[in-house]
């Protein structure tokens, strides 16, 4: 080890009091603004607010934080999940009418079935572009959320929301889902405490379906839309579950 000089201490000073490029002024209040919005939408969630506007903002705190390169640096140690990200693989807009001419034992007609009975919007990523991994991973995600539903048998409520969201966290660190899951925790444990039993057991049964099922992120789902949904459980080896709550 060198001695250390006044030289040299007199230039780490020097270096440190150096005002703050540009660069790394734009970056310290992007870090701030992902980190407020983070902590406004989270805390909003607390409150009882549920609206899609609040999840996104979530996502989009998140996305300027490490964690959302993270879970897409480990799902690209798995090729199929791989080669999906560097294809940034989105499929043609999806036609129900069509999707409803399948068998209706089919993964297709059963979405369509539940798209259509829900009233929601298919397409709302047609036309999108990740500029990321991150991004993309998100992007993918959120375009086949029902999908994930459909195939794990989490039904769409606010216990089932956070089974399915369980189920993502043994397959890759997925940053939304710890957050959700974080948060109806706190909920529930202040606010509904009599839900809290059904609340656990739904976070058990997803862990453990998703630390037994084959990756879900791998798939593409529009390539088999024929394929009963029973095959597609039993191909990716899970046992699907519902809840009515």
């Amino acid at each position: 080890m060198q001695p250390l000089h006044s030289a040299t201490l007199n230039d780490s000073l020097t270096g440190s009091m150096q005002p703050p490029t540009p660069n790394s002024f734009s970056q310290g209040m992007k870090s701030f603004f992902s980190k407020f919005l983070i902590f406004k939408s989270f805390t909003a969630m607390l409150l009882g607010s549920s609206s899609l506007k609040t999840v996104g903002e979530l996502v989009d705190g998140l996305l300027e934080t490490p964690a959302y390169a993270l879970a897409a640096q480990y799902l690209s140690q798995n090729p199929a999940c791989a080669a999906l990200i560097r294809e940034r693989y989105l499929p043609p807009a999806h036609d129900l009418e069509t999707l409803l001419t399948l068998p209706s034992d089919s993964l297709g007609y059963i979405y369509a079935a539940e798209m259509k009975n829900k009233g929601f919007d298919p397409n709302l990523h047609a036309g999108m572009t990740a500029k990321s991994d991150a991004e993309y991973v998100e992007m993918r995600l959120s375009q086949t959320h029902d999908l994930w539903h459909i195939v794990t048998g989490f039904a769409p409520s606010e216990i089932g929301e956070i089974g399915l969201q369980a189920f993502h966290l043994p397959q890759f660190p997925y940053p939304l889902a710890s957050m959700l899951v974080a948060n109806s925790l706190i909920i529930s444990t202040l606010m509904a405490p009599t839900t809290l039993p059904l609340l656990l057991e739904a976070i058990a049964q997803g862990f453990q379906m998703g630390k037994a099922a084959q990756p879900l992120f791998a798939q593409k789902w529009e390539e088999g839309w024929e394929k009963p949904l029973s095959q597609w459980q039993a191909e990716l080896n899970i046992q699907p579950i519902q809840y009515s709550s």
